[in-house]
């Protein structure tokens, strides 16, 4: 039920925006009281310490702008508008720019400044990420490929009042693939590609932002939102996006391709069965845990190398280090054959199964119970599973 103090407390903050731009700074001042007392109730509960965060950012910003009003209109004065330090979130509209001597409006600095930056944003080369890189999520990449591929390849499939999704909202703990799914996106549309933050698109007064979604044509235009705080959005931003997918945390079946996806065509002695061990031992890490883990474990075989203090020459002149009772082994350090200037001839060992339990017993998983707990909510009350 606490989820509701957030909606509150957004709603009256925009109403508060509203009467502030419009001139009516008593009813302002109000409503900017009536946000802060719900997002205060908020915080009581919250756990996410992402989402605190915010709302605390949001309460500061509101909170001086509340002050701001009532120390004037104490005096008897008039309300001018807010400095520069005011949080953006509760800064009101401007007053309207004057016309040109052609009678047309100047544009806006704000849409201007947008305008500018779309060009950094397109995406001109593909990711390079193919579906089938991307582990588990069968749900969702079926949504998207419905809302992205079929369209382009089979067209007639969709006429009359069957339409592909419009927009997608991703969401779950961080590291999960929310990223690398939108990239797989890119890599099979054959579209122009835009990837942009929220900062790079939303508007500075709150509320103005749903004027996005008004008097646009988005024939053919896919939105695909990936958030790690879905709390933090507002209702009417969570309302514009048709499909809200959880994207969890990986299974074991998910686990297992990772570890065979991130490793790749470096050599390693690992069998089928040492991957689902390693996937049985890492229930509860995310999709970015194990890249961090594989990326370690590709380190240990040039740690071993650095280490060891014997060598075995093979028939093709390659060196590789070796036990010391092993037929063939010199002693002779890495450093020393760099000497012989035969460092171009050594070679690394390949990764095993021990390199992997090494780093395993140091690394920890960095998604809490709380975080999933949280997103576990939202899936409850607006979202699907992915």
């Amino acid at each position: 039920m606490y989820s509701n103090f957030m909606e509150h407390g957004m709603e009256y903050a925009k109403q508060a925006v509203k009467e502030d731009d419009t001139g009516n700074y008593s009813n302002a001042l109000k409503l900017y009281m009536n946000a802060l007392e719900y997002f205060q109730a908020q915080l009581k509960y919250e756990k996410n310490q992402q989402i605190v965060k915010t709302i605390r950012e949001r309460c500061m910003g509101y909170l001086r702008r509340a002050e701001e009003i009532r120390a004037v209109l104490d005096n008897g004065g008039s309300v001018p508008a807010p400095n520069g330090d005011v949080s953006v979130a509760a800064q009101p509209k401007t007053s309207p720019k004057p016309k040109d001597g052609g009678g047309k409006d100047k544009e806006d600095p704000e849409q201007a400044k947008l305008k500018a930056g779309l060009d950094s944003v397109i995406i001109r080369e593909k990711p390079n990420v193919k579906w089938s890189d991307v582990a588990g999520l069968e749900n969702a990449k079926q949504a998207l490929q419905e809302a992205v591929i079929l369209p382009v390849k089979f067209p007639q499939f969709f006429t009359g009042k069957r339409r592909p999704w419009r927009a997608f909202l991703l969401y779950g703990p961080p590291g999960t693939g929310k990223s690398y799914l939108a990239k797989a996106v890119a890599t099979e549309a054959d579209s122009t590609f835009f990837s942009v933050s929220s900062s790079d698109l939303v508007s500075k007064w709150m509320g103005e932002s749903e004027k996005l979604g008004v008097g646009s044509d988005d024939h053919k235009v896919l939105v695909l939102a990936a958030t790690n705080t879905p709390y933090a959005l507002d209702q009417a931003i969570r309302r514009r996006f048709d499909k809200r997918i959880y994207i969890p945390l990986p299974d074991l079946k998910a686990r297992q391709h990772m570890f065979k996806v991130h490793l790749g065509d470096t050599p390693h002695n690992l069998t089928e069965s040492d991957f689902e061990k390693l996937a049985q031992k890492t229930e509860g890490f995310s999709g970015s845990d194990i890249s961090v883990c594989v990326k370690d474990v590709l380190f240990e075989p040039v740690r071993k190398i650095q280490d060891a203090e014997y060598f075995m020459e093979s028939s093709d002149g390659m060196w590789a280090p070796c036990e010391p009772k092993q037929r063939g082994a010199i002693k002779i350090t890495l450093q020393e054959l760099d000497a012989q200037e035969l460092a171009s001839k050594v070679l690394l060992p390949p990764i095993t199964r021990a390199d992997f339990d090494k780093v395993l017993a140091r690394q920890k998983p960095t998604v809490s119970k709380a975080d999933l707990e949280v997103h576990e909510r939202f899936t409850k009350e607006f979202g699907e599973d992915g």
